[in-house]
C-alpha cells in the first residue's frame, strides 16, 4: 500500500515537472531556430558585405590604375608643353634673326642679279633670247612688292643653277646668224661654255663663234663637219653619247 502510494506520488511529481520542461525545451528549440535564422541572415549580410568589399577593392584598384595613367599622361603633356615653349622661344628668336637676314639679303640679291646679267653678256651668245629674258625677269623681281625675299632668292638661285647646267651639257637649237651680210638659218651646237658652232641645213656653211673677236668665223668643214653633225644627233638624243672632235679654246676670265 505504501509503495503504491509512493509510486503514484512520484508519477504525479514527474507529470508536474515534465510540463515546464517541455515548455522550456520548446522555447529553447524556438530560440535555437531563431538563432539559426539570425545566423543565416547575418551570414548573408556578411557575404553581401564581402562582395561589396571585393567590388569596392576592385574599383579602388582600377581607380589607382586610372590615376597612375592620368599622372603619366599629365607628365607627358607637361613635357610636351615645355618642349613647345622652348620651340616657341627658338622661333621667336629665328623671326628676329630672319628680319635681320632679310635686310642683309637685299643687297646680296641685287649683287647676284647684276652679276648674272654680266655673266650672260660676257658668255658665248647661245640661247640669247631665253637668257636675256631670264636676266630681265631677275631685275624685275627685285622691285616686286608682292614677292617675299625668300621667293626672290629662290628664283635667283634657280637661274644660276640653269646657267651652271649649261656648262656641263651639249645642246642643239634652231636659229639664225648674220654672217657676211646675210641672215642664215640653221642649227646651233653648244659644247658647254667652250664652243658654239652653227651649221646650215645643206651643210654649205659651218661656223664657230670667236669669243676673242666677238663674231662668227668659218670652220673647216672637211675637218669638223662630220663630228659636228654627229654631236648634233647626240644633243637631240638621236644617238648614244660618244667621243667627238671639236675645236675648243681654253676658257678665259671675262673682263
Amino acid at each position: 500500500m505504501k509503495r503504491t502510494a509512493i509510486l503514484g506520488s512520484a508519477a504525479a511529481v514527474l507529470a508536474v515537472i515534465s510540463a515546464p520542461a517541455q515548455a522550456q525545451f520548446r522555447s529553447a528549440l524556438q530560440e535555437s531556430e531563431a538563432t539559426a535564422t539570425e545566423t543565416a541572415r547575418a551570414q548573408r549580410q556578411i557575404d553581401q558585405l564581402d562582395d561589396q568589399t571585393a567590388s569596392l577593392l576592385n574599383d579602388y584598384r582600377a581607380n589607382l590604375k586610372q590615376l597612375e595613367a592620368a599622372r603619366r599622361y599629365n607628365a607627358s603633356l607637361t613635357r610636351n608643353i615645355e618642349a613647345q615653349t622652348r620651340q616657341i622661344a627658338r622661333l621667336q628668336e629665328d623671326i628676329v634673326n630672319v628680319e635681320g637676314l632679310q635686310r642683309a639679303m637685299q643687297p646680296l640679291m641685287e649683287d647676284m642679279v647684276a652679276t648674272f646679267g654680266q655673266l650672260v653678256a660676257a658668255d658665248l651668245p647661245f640661247l640669247p633670247t631665253e637668257r636675256s629674258e631670264r636676266a630681265a625677269r631677275l631685275e624685275g623681281i627685285l622691285g616686286d612688292p608682292d614677292m617675299s625675299a625668300a621667293q626672290r632668292y629662290r628664283l635667283i638661285v634657280e637661274a644660276y643653277q640653269i646657267e651652271g647646267e649649261y656648262g656641263r651639257t651639249i645642246r642643239q637649237y634652231d636659229g639664225t646668224v648674220n654672217f657676211d651680210g646675210q641672215e642664215l638659218a640653221g642649227e646651233f651646237l653648244g659644247i658647254g661654255r667652250l664652243a658654239l658652232m652653227f651649221k646650215t641645213p645643206d651643210d654649205s656653211t659651218l661656223l664657230i663663234y670667236d669669243q676673242t673677236a666677238g663674231d662668227w668665223t668659218r670652220l673647216d668643214k672637211g675637218k669638223y663637219l662630220a663630228d659636228v653633225k654627229y654631236a648634233l644627233r647626240m644633243a637631240k638624243e638621236q644617238t648614244a653619247p660618244d667621243i667627238f672632235f671639236a675645236p675648243v679654246k681654253p676658257p678665259v676670265q671675262a673682263q
